[in-house]
């Protein structure tokens, strides 16, 4: 019976040695599935989380940066990437990278300092090309540059640029705009004050005729002052965002061109010049704000007539309908335009010819900078051409819902030419 009994011991021990074996095994197995498991998911979850942040970063509008201790670019986003095309610039040092030298001082400075460094940066046209950000002119760059973790030594950087050009351009344009403002504003009150001097402490209030004559120069000046300010609230207005309380109502374009030689007249009658109207349609109505169309081809048709003051001109006002909307120009066939001021006649106070006479009044040198932003607040724009001594010519283009259609008006467009005033007649035509 030992024997047996023995037998049957040895196995179910054995059989219980293999139970547990398999146990065992499938035990470790499943540890092991466990373990990959759990690796896997943490691989994952850094795999998404650094995906999230370089989508994060991507999506950031300035190009962004991380150095480490040793000024190595480990992460640029997208932005980053095309401020400097031509190749990867991950894993190269800031020196490789950033060959302009006035930006790359004040990140080298905060790598080898371990500091925060903010500084802005101007570039002239002639400095080195940064990818898509190339702008004609100069272009300004605020450098944000420091590290993560300010207090550990290892902390990587962090590196920002923010293109901030048209900001420092809105900058200059404020301050050059004051400063000429005051110039324009000087120059006719100093001629007033003075005219009034001799007139008070030179005794020649009794002397009528010398009175009389430098009264009228300093009603001219006084006239120059009030047109200067009525000029600097207009464009106030359209830059301040009043354009949208525009009051949009249609009127006869061909009406709102003879009221502004009406107000010419006596200027093209002494210079003898010829001003004619080349209408797409004489009927034609425009949906805007009249005073602004006023103000708009009165300076254009004022414009001309002042660069030409000593030969006689023609200037050609006119207006077609196109497939995209309405086009309408003011030519002249006057000294032109030099092409190097082409680009700036829109900019204020500029002037081509900068005439500095006392008694003879050349204008305010906002006129076309009012045409611009007048244009620009009915959804327009204007461009200006301009061959010295045969065509100069600003042309608007307007989108479709400008122009203003009768339900009941289906006539084709007709087209007409009209001599508003020429020199031997000395009046305008209606």
């Amino acid at each position: 019976m030992l024997p047996l009994s023995l037998g049957i011991i040895c196995a179910f021990m054995a059989v219980l040695l293999v139970i547990t074996t398999m146990r065992l095994s499938r035990e470790r197995r499943q540890a092991a599935e466990e373990k990959e498991r759990l690796e896997q998911e943490h691989e994952n979850a850094l795999v998404l989380r650094e995906s999230q942040s370089r989508r994060l970063l991507n999506a950031l509008n300035d190009p962004f940066f991380l150095l480490d201790p040793k000024g190595i670019i480990r992460h640029a986003n997208s932005p980053a990437e095309e401020l400097f095309p031509g190749g990867s610039i991950v894993d190269r040092h800031l020196d490789e990278v950033f060959l302009e030298e006035r930006l790359a001082e004040p990140i080298r400075e905060a790598v080898t300092g371990h500091r925060a460094v903010t500084t802005q940066v101007i570039l002239s046209q002639q400095s080195a090309t940064l990818g898509s950000h190339e702008q004609a002119g100069e272009t300004a760059w605020l450098v944000d540059a420091g590290p993560v973790e300010p207090d550990d030594p290892d902390s990587p950087l962090r590196v920002t640029i923010r293109n901030t050009t048209a900001e420092h351009h809105t900058d200059q344009v404020r301050k050059d705009f004051v400063a000429n403002a005051s110039h324009e504003l000087r120059t006719p009150l100093a001629i007033i004050n003075g005219y009034l001097e001799n007139l008070i402490e030179g005794n020649l209030l009794d002397d009528r005729d010398t009175a009389l004559r430098f009264l009228k120069i300093m009603g001219k000046h006084g006239r120059r002052i009030a047109r200067i300010v009525e000029d600097m609230l207009i464009i106030s207005r359209l830059e301040s965002g009043e354009a949208s309380t525009l009051k949009l109502k249609p009127f006869r374009l061909e009406r709102c061109v003879q009221d502004v030689v009406e107000r010419l007249e006596s200027v093209i009658t002494e210079q003898g010049c010829t001003v004619e109207l080349r209408m797409g349609n004489p009927k034609l109505r425009l949906q805007g704000d009249r005073f602004y169309w006023t103000q708009i081809l009165f300076n254009l048709v004022d414009n001309a007539l002042k660069q030409n003051p000593d030969s006689p001109l023609t200037v050609e006002v006119g207006w077609k309908e196109t497939g995209d909307g309405l086009a309408i120009w003011v030519s002249d066939n006057g000294v032109g335009i030099p092409s190097a001021d082409l680009p700036f006649i829109f900019r204020r106070f500029y002037r081509v010819e900068k005439h500095h006479s006392q008694v003879e009044i050349k204008g305010t040198g906002l006129g076309l900078s009012i045409v611009r932003r007048a244009v620009e607040a009915h959804g327009g724009d204007i461009e200006v051409t301009s061959t010295p001594g045969e065509d100069t010519r600003f042309e608007i283009t307007l989108p479709l819902q400008t122009i203003h259609r009768k339900k009941q008006n289906k006539h084709p467009p007709e087209t007409a030419t009209t001599v508003v005033s020429q020199p031997e007649q000395g009046s305008s035509a209606g």
